[in-house]
């Protein structure tokens, strides 16, 4: 029978001081054995509790978080049976438990240099859980609320074991564990879609701006340091509505033509004289800059060495994944041989050969 409407209701838990909020979903009436009209409702526990009588800023404070939570909850239901993806008898593998997947995770990826990261975001994950669920929650209760919801216990109440609050990049370190999870959910068929899609990663800030922001363009360009070193403001043009960038290659003296993305000019900041270098804060390459890359990365809780070069390969990577042909991305990134190009193809071969060797189901029932 269809699910008719939802209302968000309370119930006060005995002499606990505290009142629970559920889910009632009214799918319409029937006639009882005695003549009556009885209503069909079923019902959803959101775990979410709030303070029976706050009295301080800070239970008030909570409680208006909760409400909000269990009214974004709320909402979603709705909309889902609007949509008719909404149902009581989700598949077993949406029944996981959520904890438990992670647990085990853990236990396999925790490393001897992983400095605790994937043990701490176990600890804080079960707080927050618990707190705000039950440490029974599943997968099909992880969606974005919940994302949403742990990076900001993360920012503004899990602690360390002194009772201090989390850093910047043990907030982002914690949640891109929490994420490298969900995308290993999805890779093995328990969660069809991410559930934190649209949800901005705790910020990181670099301890050198100006590398940042080169470092970034790369990413989007495709450019070498010498490259992004040596740019003058002259080389940066506007060409019709964009921005375009005509600059001789410093490897291969090569003139090259690379249109840029608005973000790409944004990242060059304010304009300067034509013989101004763009990244003039930067006089060289140094065992310092990879130092500052370095730990810039593992602020975020990357594990992968990085260095600039890494943000040409990036733009490489990205390219073939969005469909550019092997002989454009050549042109892009100003080669001179295309069998240098196509070992960036390779690795993206790799991807697919495992997408197509292990990602996809066995078929039950076939009779070869």
């Amino acid at each position: 029978m269809d699910v008719l409407s939802v209302k968000l209701a309370k119930r006060k838990q005995g002499n606990s001081g505290r009142i629970s909020l559920y889910l009632v979903y009214y799918k319409g009436t029937v006639p009882g054995p005695d003549g009556k009209v009885k209503a069909l409702r079923d019902y959803e526990y959101l775990n979410l509790y709030l303070d029976d009588k706050p009295r301080t800023s800070a239970e008030k404070e909570h409680n208006k978080k909760i409400l909000e939570l269990a009214r974004s909850i709320k909402a979603k239901r709705e909309l889902e049976i609007k949509n008719g993806q909404f149902g009581f008898d989700a598949g077993v593998k949406g029944k996981s438990l959520f904890l438990e997947y992670f647990k085990a995770e853990a236990e396999k990826k925790a490393k001897p240099d992983d400095t605790g990261n994937w043990a701490s975001t176990l600890k804080h994950l079960t707080g927050f859980v618990e707190k705000r669920y039950s440490s029974r929650i599943t997968f099909r209760e992880i969606d974005k609320v919940f994302c949403e919801g742990f990076k900001d216990y993360l920012r503004d109440e899990a602690a360390t074991k002194t009772g201090k609050s989390l850093s910047t990049s043990s907030q982002a370190a914690y949640y891109g564990k929490f994420k490298a999870c969900l995308n290993k959910a999805i890779k093995d068929g328990i969660l069809s879609v991410d559930p934190a899609k649209g949800v901005a990663r705790p910020k990181i800030e670099c301890r050198n701006p100006a590398l940042k922001r080169m470092f970034l363009f790369s990413c989007l360009t495709g450019l070498r340091f010498s490259d992004c070193h040596k740019l003058t403001w002259g080389e940066v043009q506007q060409y019709g509505d964009g921005w375009r960038i005509v600059f001789h290659q410093q490897k291969t003296k090569g003139l090259q033509y690379h249109d840029i993305s608005q973000q790409a000019r944004e990242l060059l900041g304010e304009q300067g004289g034509p013989d101004e270098r763009v990244f003039f804060a930067i006089s060289k390459y140094s065992a310092y800059l990879s130092i500052v890359l370095r730990e810039w990365a593992l602020k975020a809780g990357i594990a992968k060495h990085l260095t600039f070069h890494s943000g040409r390969h990036t733009f490489a990577v990205l390219q073939l994944e969005n469909g550019t042909d092997i002989y454009t991305l050549s042109r892009l990134l100003g080669h001179r041989e295309i069998e240098v190009t196509a070992i960036y193809a390779d690795i993206l071969d790799k991807t697919r050969r495992e997408a197509m060797t292990t990602r996809i189901p066995e078929l039950s029932g076939l009779n070869i």
